[in-house]
């Protein structure tokens, strides 16, 4: 049984129905039919729509001026796959490394490559079949991943600026070297959001050993210390669907973390709070909780060239009529079609800041912030050390957690966030947007010190809606992990969690990919498989590391 049809379920139910095995999809959201969804250029609507998104909100975080931030986690079939802004990031092999030496072992890049590969067909030449063979890259999995046309000159100007301030290009940041600005990738095939329903889940529902179930999952059911199935409310009733085998938990980073506790496996003082019977006390639930936050950084055009022109109404319907028709046009990108990823300063062991490039100035929540022509660099640090934690706000399973992310905790935060504003401010200054720079809107040219920047970070910080680490893979005697290597809840058996939630640490970029790519490993783990071999490709990584490793 997989409880969520999110990036990793959809991935544990396709390879384990592949495999032969009977496998029960419970997922509490609907359908993901509609052009909100499908329509790539849409992707502001399904986040915002109650209908699409579990609706959660942090606490109001200490740091953020008592801010309470939107956590956008999709409760629709796909996951969040299905309202996400489809970029496509492995993150750096540095990222997966670093997992094993926490106490992941078998979940260093050499391990998870074989995995990346397995799950993509990529089509870095846009399908045409021209491009040079990689063996960074696979060809023939279930998920597309392409790269947008850069038709409007803004991309390419944005990618020249990068390498007039210094920094070197990337033709491929998820293959040999991540560093560096070039073409974004997104999961976007023939015109379509390519989420984890449509690559991996609808597959797998025309096996005859695949079902989907439409229910609420309100606790795993632990018998003798063995999870016998889940507990669901389903039309109005509560039952339970047993499963013969294993509990395969895939609800999220804030979800899975929740259903655990509600199950009786957590923290056994918080868990007693709420009258909840402890049958593992395991502390390290719900906490590590991590994620990126990143700032607009936005400037007015001097050109009409940007997304604005067609902000109105007709321009819209023109948009979607033609992409209904042909899934062609503007509506078949995710307008993210430019990237870069460097370090913030000398000494740093691979880049710790990401940028996407947007020709135009506007909010995830679809709101234009300016009124006429702009564009923006969306910029965050990819490491921050601030750790929170999601947490039982009621034994009732149908009350959301508390939600602390705890952001700008830790000063090197403050450090990093001044460094990505006057870093940006270096590449938007290079020759390559003389012709359109006309003034900065955000964060405004009169924002200079530190203590101005400051205040500016604490007002207008932005969450990239990237959780993970809440159910922590690492060594059965590390007192902080949740998981094993292979997935298995410590403390009980026939119980694993396979998502975000098990990333020992954040990975550098967006975590759709990583998140698969857990879903993907995992299944041959329950399957019992021989791992895939490992792939010693060694990637470009800062000479100081290669240096301490001989």
């Amino acid at each position: 049984m997989v409880v969520g049809a999110g990036s990793a379920g959809c991935a544990l139910a396709f390879r384990l129905s592949e495999a032969g095995a009977s496998v029960i999809v419970v997922e509490a959201g609907g359908s993901d039919a509609g052009p909100f969804i499908q329509m790539p250029a849409a992707l502001s609507y399904p986040m915002n729509m109650r209908r699409y998104d579990w609706g959660f909100l942090s606490v109001p975080e200490p740091h953020l001026g008592g801010r309470r931030m939107i956590v956008p986690r999709g409760r629709v079939i796909g996951g969040s796959s299905s309202i996400n802004g489809m970029v496509f990031v492995r993150g750096h092999p540095r990222d997966f490394d670093t997992w094993a030496e926490m106490g992941a072992h078998g979940w260093a890049w050499a391990d998870v490559l074989p995995y990346f590969r397995r799950m993509e067909s990529w089509h870095g030449d846009n399908g045409h079949g021209s491009g040079v063979p990689t063996p960074w890259r696979g060809r023939s999995g279930p998920l597309h991943v392409t790269r947008g046309a850069q038709r409007n000159p803004l991309y390419r100007a944005f990618i020249e600026a990068g390498r007039q301030a210094g920094y070197p290009l990337t033709d491929d940041y998820n293959g040999y070297r991540q560093e560096g600005f070039g073409p974004m990738e997104m999961t976007v095939w023939r015109g379509r959001r390519w989420s984890a329903a449509n690559a991996y889940l609808r597959p797998a529902l025309k096996r005859r050993g695949c079902t989907l179930v439409r229910a609420f999952a309100r606790r795993v059911v632990i018998e003798e210390g063995r999870a016998r199935g889940v507990e669901v409310a389903r039309r109005g009733r509560i039952g339970m669907i047993r499963a013969r085998r294993e509990v395969v938990i895939a609800a999220g980073a804030i979800n899975s973390p929740k259903l655990l506790m509600l199950s009786g496996i957590g923290p056994a003082r918080h868990l007693a709070e709420h009258g909840i019977p402890v049958l593992a006390d395991r502390p390290g639930v719900g906490q590590n909780l991590q994620d990126h936050l990143e700032l607009y950084i936005q400037y007015a055009s001097r050109q009409p060239i940007t997304l604005y022109r067609h902000w109105n109404l007709f321009s819209k319907a023109l948009i979607g009529a033609q992409w209904l028709l042909t899934k062609s046009g503007i509506g078949a990108s995710n307008q993210f079609e430019s990237a870069g990823f460097i370090r913030s300063r000398a000494g740093v062991e691979y880049p710790d800041i990401q940028y996407h490039f947007l020709p135009m100035a506007v909010r995830y929540d679809g709101r234009a912030v300016a009124d006429g022509h702009g564009f923006q660099a969306h910029v965050g640090p990819m490491r921050s050390p601030s750790r929170g934690a999601v947490t039982l706000a009621s034994a009732e399973p149908a009350a959301a957690p508390h939600i602390l992310f705890n952001y700008m905790s830790h000063e090197d935060d403050w450090r990093d966030f001044r460094t990505c504003i006057r870093l940006t401010r270096e590449i938007f200054a290079q020759p390559a947007f003389a012709p359109h720079v006309k003034h900065e809107i955000s964060p405004g040219e009169n924002v200079q010190s530190d203590d101005e920047l400051d205040c500016f970070i604490r007002e207008h910080a932005e969450s990239a809606f990237h959780p993970c680490g809440t159910c922590r893979m690492g060594a059965t005697e590390d007192p902080r992990a949740v998981v094993d290597p292979e997935c298995r809840v410590i403390g009980a058996r026939g119980l694993r969690v396979a998502d975000s939630s098990v990333f020992p640490r954040i990975t550098n970029g967006n975590l759709n990919a990583p998140s698969i790519m857990v879903g993907e490993k995992a299944a041959d783990m329950i399957l019992g498989r021989t791992p895939l071999p490992r792939e010693e490709l060694a990637p470009w990584i800062h000479p100081r590391w290669r240096e301490a490793q001989r």
